[in-house]
């Protein structure tokens, strides 16, 4: 099988010819440019400056050579503007405070600002604005800095305000995407595109790191209020945000039809480590009629399956989101409370995929040894590689400073598992 034909297959809840497998095909299944540069030096690929596309993680991009070493089935096409809103373009080498140098834009490069011992960076990279992120010394990524405009008047609010980052798409965003889907599904592999808006209440675009002079409610803690207080404001932005979503993506599918497999939804975390940040009964008035619309058009009207990122403990959203329509849940997160293997396995593994759950990127795989990583990832692969829908890929992203043996251990354990 190709890598598309073997994500197809276990997306479907079929068996493929070997375990299917993703490292880097979007924002939420990646890994950090540090460790991404070890890998490289490990299998012997070309030492240039990794490519940072997600700097807000600084996830670096697994380039064609790396997916080819490591056998994996997925590849990514990503948004033509980065999380601070500067093109993923006119690269430039740039050394981070750690060491390594790295490829990042230059408009980007250009507008960093040293302070305390880290780096200030701004929406578009334009520095007469005040700044949106900050990596602190000794830390490998960027924090977003909350930028609410004042108290919130609930007498006036305006939900446009909370819509300013979302709007119709353009001719030029068209071809882009259009031009990305053709060249990466020449390569074989599944296609995963993040053409984003549909991002419904993620913290990550509430906060919105890329727009100049934030409106509304862009507080974290604001926002989590707002699903209790103010109910009636989610509804309408939510309903707005949907039918524009909708109109975009038919236009979107237009010019990418069957080049895509797979469309990354939304990365809106609804769990903690032992709990959820809202009832079911939450979930299912604010955000799941929206969610299923959402699903609805894409399965009526494409091939593409739904991706859905949540951490934590969401045991108890699960036949929600499966109620939504979504195909995929990601990054399983088998160290939060009530998401044991086996559980999720048996109870949804017939109605939703798992993408993700491969290794523990809390414990294992940052601090276990290489034979516990082996034995963590043939145990897991066990569990959730049975009849399909499962492709492997950790807990989430990749972190700094994970070591080398302990990466290579889960790939040349995955090597075996598929052979």
């Amino acid at each position: 099988m190709t890598g598309k034909e073997r994500i197809r297959a276990v997306l479907e809840h079929k068996t493929a010819d070997k375990l299917a497998y993703d490292m880097g095909s979007c924002a939420v299944t990646g890994i950090h440019c540090n460790a991404l540069a070890g890998l490289r030096r490990y299998y012997g690929l070309d030492d240039h400056p990794v490519y940072v596309h997600e700097p807000g993680q600084m996830l670096g991009l697994v380039e064609d050579d790396l997916a080819e070493a490591l056998g994996i089935d997925t590849i990514g096409c990503f948004a033509p503007k980065n999380a601070i809103g500067v093109p993923n373009t006119d690269w430039k080498e740039y050394r981070m405070p750690w060491g390594q140098v790295v490829m990042l834009p230059a408009r980007m490069v250009d507008s960093f600002t040293p302070h305390e011992g880290g780096l200030y960076t701004y929406p578009e990279g334009d520095k007469s604005l005040p700044p949106s992120g900050y990596m602190p010394e000794r830390c490998y990524f960027f924090d977003s800095i909350e930028r609410q405009q004042g108290e919130i008047d609930d007498d006036n609010l305006n939900v446009e305000d909370n819509l300013q980052e979302y709007g119709e798409i353009d001719d030029a965003t068209l071809e882009y995407w259009r031009r990305e889907t053709t060249r990466a599904a020449a390569t074989g592999r599944a296609v995963v595109a993040s053409f984003g808006g549909m991002a419904l209440g993620d913290v990550a675009r509430i906060i919105s790191p890329a727009i100049r002079e934030p409106r509304g409610i862009r507080s974290v803690a604001e926002w989590y209020m707002s699903t209790v207080c103010r109910p009636d404001y989610i509804k309408e932005m939510f309903d707005r945000q949907t039918r524009l979503a909708i109109r975009n993506l038919e236009k979107i599918h237009a010019v990418t039809g069957d080049n895509v497999d797979v469309v990354y939804i939304c990365g809106a975390d609804f769990g903690t480590q032992n709990s959820q940040f809202l009832s079911v009964d939450t979930f299912r008035d604010l955000y799941l009629p929206y969610y299923k619309r959402m699903n609805d058009w894409i399965h009526e009207n494409t091939s593409w399956k739904t991706f859905k990122h949540s951490c934590g403990a969401i045991y108890p959203l699960m036949d929600c989101l499966i109620e939504a329509g979504f195909d995929i849940i990601n990054p399983v997160q088998i160290a939060a409370t009530d998401m044991e293997p086996q559980r999720l396995k048996d109870e949804f593994g017939s109605r939703i995929s798992f993408w993700g759950g491969g290794i523990d990127t809390q414990h294992t795989l940052p601090f276990g040894t290489p034979a516990q990583v082996r034995e963590e990832v043939l145990r897991l692969c066990d569990i959730f590689g049975r009849d399909g829908g499962f492709v492997f890929n950790t807990v989430h992203n990749i972190q700094a400073n994970v070591p080398v043996e302990n990466i290579v251990a889960m790939v040349e354990t995955l090597k075996e598992i598929r052979k």
